[in-house]
């Protein structure tokens, strides 16, 4: 235990000398005279020395109430145990707006079931039903920054790095594939990652994590332009997961994107199958914690308890639990 204002402590020296006093006067060293005995505090008990102790250690509960009064001044402080905090991980999630995402989500036998009248999806589309899984996701990663990068032939970056969920619930309306200009329409994925590397690079600190969506092919990323754009990211320490929305067999491609960088992908037929690999990416991307620095904080909890129990007993003394010549 340390003190905030140790130089009260010299204060210490009043009870000190004052319970000092107390003792040399229940023993008779000073305050003795040949006056008769009178119904008084203070006065020796020479004949039964054990009653005597008693008393004088009972007398004293007064200058330690001043001793705990003193110590409490003085500020006591401890060391409190290492705090964990969570190591901030940057997610950049990367979305395809190109106009195959505004397909149903589900197999080609089920998509009849999916079309109204005017042949307008009535089910889920590969777009919404990404957006629902990036809600999820991101509620389920609270405490993490997010961003929002679409694209097709170019790329927007639709929202910065945020710790506000709602600007990504409330960004859906606004990316639907089938409102998207002519330049939206088609699908570069190696333009998308490197935008989103230059991003998530700029971030001095956390982990960095992107998640690619997408259903289509990207002929950027033919050759060894897969291989290229996955070696300057992890040269950047970020890792890529990569979902390919509409089929569970995705083009290898993908994998050569995806893998150097420590990442996965992950083939989504269904919306199910959607909503089980964003859970699956959050087990493989769990939280970090990192010890904190021990910080001092106030510990005057002992000292008041004690200071309690010192006052109930000198209570007791002032309701008779002393001695009295008489």
């Amino acid at each position: 235990m340390t003190f905030a204002h140790a130089w009260v402590l010299l204060l210490l020296l009043i009870p000190a000398g004052l319970a000092g006093l107390e003792i040399l006067r229940q023993v008779g060293a000073i305050g003795r005279d040949a006056r008769p005995r009178i119904p008084a505090d203070f006065t020796p008990v020479s004949s039964r020395p054990l009653l005597s102790r008693f008393i004088t250690a009972w007398s004293l509960w007064p200058m330690l109430l001043m001793a705990v009064a003193i110590l409490i001044l003085a500020g006591p402080r401890r060391s409190a145990p290492p705090t964990q905090e969570r190591v901030l991980t940057n997610i950049e999630i990367v979305l395809d707006v190109s106009g195959s995402m505004t397909s149903p989500l589900g197999s080609p036998g089920e998509w009849a079931g999916m079309m109204g009248g005017e042949g307008e999806p009535t089910g889920p589309t590969r777009y919404t039903a990404a957006m629902e899984a990036i809600r999820q996701f991101c509620t389920s990663r609270k405490g993490d920054a997010f961003g929002l990068t679409i694209f097709g032939i170019d790329v927007i970056r639709w929202m910065p790095l945020t710790k506000d969920l709602a600007a990504i619930q409330n960004a859906a309306p606004f990316l639907n594939p089938a409102k998207m200009p002519p330049n939206m329409g088609g699908t570069r994925i190696g333009n998308a990652l490197k935008y989103a590397r230059g991003v998530l690079a700029q971030q001095p600190e956390g982990d960095r994590l992107i998640i690619l969506i997408t259903d289509g092919y990207s002929s950027d990323l033919d050759g060894n332009a897969a291989l290229e754009v996955a070696q300057e990211l992890a040269s950047d320490r970020i890792v890529v997961h990569a979902v390919c929305i509409g089929s569970d067999q995705p083009p290898q491609q993908l994998s050569d994107v995806v893998v150097p960088t420590g990442g996965r992908v992950f083939g989504a037929g269904t919306k199910d199958a959607l909503a089980g690999v964003f859970a699956h990416i959050d087990r493989m991307q769990p939280v970090r914690l990192k010890q904190g620095q021990s910080e001092t904080v106030d510990h005057f909890r002992p000292l008041a308890l004690a200071g309690l129990g010192l006052l109930g007993l000198h209570a007791l003394g002032l309701l008779g639990w002393r001695w009295n010549p008489w």
